[in-house]
């Protein structure tokens, strides 16, 4: 056997450990982790004039700066940019990107001609707090997520057209990140606590988030996993992840995206990536540092979907990289950003498109840069392993 074999093999049957009770022989049998291994694009070049190493044939471009207008427009980028997507509205589209600021900020937008030029930028929502990351609905709004223990997911209009809506039924906790899977008519929610949870939430109604059943991850030795109702999900006295006892905590929820029948999320004190596939309810992790010789992944943070199942997870420190994990279970740098060691990068979004890609630098300059990416990004991939 290999060298590189022997340390995946070794890695899978160590990954029986990550789940409580979980078997050696389930984790033999289960997919290898992810692990470093060469990108699809090739190695990352020099830095270019805004810092970036990228791929041959990839280039950047500054879109705004904190406490600056956006060129072009009337609006004052805001500070600590983080969690965003993109939305598909008329002639062109829009790129959200949160505010992670302790004072009352909120979410701020872009908006792109069909030709992707910056044609304005404004609030979409204002007077929350810790604004960290969130998810967009299929049905064209964005949720975001206060990242505090007294805090909410707010339902946003990318347009900026209507106010911002709190969705109290969503659970007060201290919300990270939500996926939405539309088939199951499900979101997904992390909790970034050192032991937070992963919870659903189904809607009474579809498209109606002002009421529904909250439920929080309970994972079974096996991997399993069931689902239990949060019995008070607006009760700060006593908080959701304590509601159910037999509840499974996870190690500071981050973002979290849903894919073909997948939700991935990340946790960042043992900087892993979670799979869980909702049609079989089972729980695999995908990617563990711990386990990956190559350490390629650190500071595991915010993450994408690409059309064809690439994700790509922005990390919080570590070597300030974008990292793509393929679906043949490889992880490689995308990109990476140099000179802002005292950053972390946030809010990776493709265009609807998919030939751009949104990110921030959250604290670059000082205060945060928004970018994008254009390059020739791949439109087939590798079919994904099922475990």
């Amino acid at each position: 056997m290999k060298r590189r074999d022997f340390l995946r093999l070794s890695g899978a049957l160590a990954a029986g450990a990550l789940l409580p009770g979980t078997a050696w022989r389930d984790a033999a049998a289960a997919c290898l982790p992810a692990q470093a291994g060469p990108g699809p694009y090739g190695p990352l070049l020099d830095p270019d004039e805004n810092g970036f190493m990228l791929p041959a044939g990839f280039r950047s471009r500054v879109l705004a700066r904190a406490r600056e207008v956006v060129p072009g427009t009337q609006h004052s980028w805001h500070v600590f940019p983080d969690g965003g997507a993109t939305f598909r509205v008329r002639r062109g589209w829009v790129y959200v990107s949160n505010s992670e600021l302790v004072g009352p900020v909120g979410v701020g937008a872009l908006r792109f001609d069909r030709d992707g030029n910056i044609v304005d930028a404004y609030p979409i929502l204002e007077g929350t707090v810790l604004n960290c990351a969130g998810g967009a609905t299929p049905w064209g709004t964005w949720l975001s997520c206060e990242e505090h223990d007294e805090g909410h997911v707010w339902e946003c209009d990318p347009e900026g057209n209507t106010p911002g809506i709190k969705r109290a039924a969503l659970g007060t906790f201290k919300h990270e990140a939500v996926a939405v899977d539309r088939g199951r008519r499900t979101l997904y929610l992390t909790e970034d606590r050192s032991d937070g949870r992963l919870y659903r939430f189904k809607p009474s109604r579809w498209r109606n988030l002002s009421a529904g059943v909250l439920e929080v991850a309970i994972v079974d030795p096996d991997s399993s996993v069931r689902w239990a109702r949060v019995p008070a999900p607006n009760d700060i006295s006593t908080p959701t992840r304590h509601q159910v006892p037999e509840s499974t905590p996870f190690r500071g929820g981050e973002g979290i995206v849903h894919h073909r029948s997948h939700i991935y999320f990340t946790t960042k004190s043992d900087n892993r990536v979670w799979d869980y596939d909702a049609k079989r309810k089972r729980m695999s992790v995908l990617y563990d540092a711990a386990l990956d010789p190559g350490m390629q992944l650190r500071g595991v943070d915010n993450i994408d979907a690409a059309r064809r199942g690439d994700l790509i997870v922005a990390e919080d420190g570590g070597n300030m990289e974008l990292v793509l994990i393929s679906p043949d279970r490889v992880a490689s740098p995308l990109l990476r950003i140099v000179g802002q060691d005292n950053s972390e990068l946030a809010g990776p979004a493709f265009s609807p498109r998919g030939d751009r890609l949104y990110v921030s630098s959250q604290r670059g300059n000082g205060f945060g840069i928004t970018y994008e990416i254009q390059g020739p990004f791949r439109r087939r991939t590798p079919r994904r392993e099922r475990c």
